[in-house]
């Protein structure tokens, strides 16, 4: 330990030196064994290979700043951590760059799991995102066969600027519900990951479009680019709304969701609150609203753990 010794001992060990005592002289005369007095002459040394003692003190606590400590994490820490979890869904990520960011309070993320897999009740893992259950998925690209969709373009003819980090680049998707009798169109907004949703009633394209044109008409213009999506029939009507938003449809190849990922992320923390067999006819707007302002106030770590509605009217002319 590099406080192992005191000033005073530190400063014994000087004065020993200075009168050429032997280490074991100087070792008995402040009770510690001899190869602790070789050690702290060894390490506290100057250039000029003396030992003074106001500059071993100096030297011991530069060591002691650098060294990492296994501290315990305060439980006052842990118990905010958790509390943001049960009241926000968050992922321990999220809640561990938030409350750095916003709070000065240092937990790894880490540290939060090892408390929701202790945790034997299982209500921690019910409050995240994928309850602590992972499959690894394994991506590739299939021919695209979608002959349902009139002037369809592909996302491979999309502008290479449309990657993600420009401002105005939307994707789109639908949340089934219970029976195929319901449904949820949700929009993000690839930068910040702003999303907003809506119910429609039933999957007609000219029901789906008419619902899109009126969800993105705030955003017309330079807030409003491109769109992507994939190639449910629900989007046949793509032109409908494109042209009067005055933007561009592109569709996804076959099977390839992860081509879209933002929105098929969305979607899953979407329905942590509307799980499956959700039948949307008996959701109130005002639960959506409610859902909606929830995801959007979540910290994400793309944003440096800003919240999306912040980022996107911050970018939104």
């Amino acid at each position: 330990m590099y406080n192992q010794l005191s000033r005073e001992q530190r400063y014994a060990i000087y004065l020993g030196i200075k009168e050429n005592k032997t280490k074991t002289a100087i070792a008995l005369q402040i009770g510690v064994s001899v190869s602790t007095v070789s050690r702290e002459i060894r390490r506290n040394t100057n250039r000029q290979g003396h030992y003074v003692y106001q500059h071993a003190c100096e030297l011991a606590a530069a060591k002691r700043w650098r060294s990492c400590s296994n501290r315990r994490t305060p439980q006052w820490v842990i118990n905010e951590a958790l509390a943001l979890l049960k009241l926000n869904q968050w992922s321990p990520q999220q809640i561990s760059g938030w409350l750095l960011k916003t709070k000065g309070i240092g937990i790894s993320h880490e540290r939060i799991y090892q408390e929701i897999r202790r945790d034997s009740t299982g209500e921690l893992r019910r409050h995240t995102r994928h309850k602590m259950k992972y499959r690894h998925h394994k991506y590739r690209t299939k021919s695209t066969k979608a002959t349902n969709i009139p002037d369809r373009v592909s996302i491979h003819d999309r502008p290479a600027e449309a990657d993600g980090t420009r401002f105005g680049d939307w994707e789109l998707d639908l949340i089934v519900g219970k029976g195929q009798h319901s449904a949820l169109i949700t929009l993000t907004e690839r930068s910040s990951n702003y999303i907003i949703m809506e119910y429609v009633p039933t999957k007609h394209p000219a029901v789906v479009a008419d619902k899109i044109w009126k969800m993105l008409l705030p955003f017309k213009g330079e807030a409003l680019k491109t769109i992507t999506t994939d190639n449910g029939f629900e989007f046949a009507h793509h032109r409908t709304f494109a042209k009067k938003l005055n933007t561009k449809v592109y569709f996804t190849d076959s099977y390839s969701s992860w081509q879209k990922g933002a929105i098929e992320n969305a979607n899953k923390l979407i329905r942590q609150y509307f799980p499956k067999g959700t039948d949307f006819n008996l959701v109130t707007r005002q639960q959506i609203m409610n859902v909606q302002k929830k995801l959007n106030a979540r910290p994400r770590r793309k944003l440096n753990f800003e919240i999306p509605t912040k980022v996107f009217y911050k970018l939104c002319p």
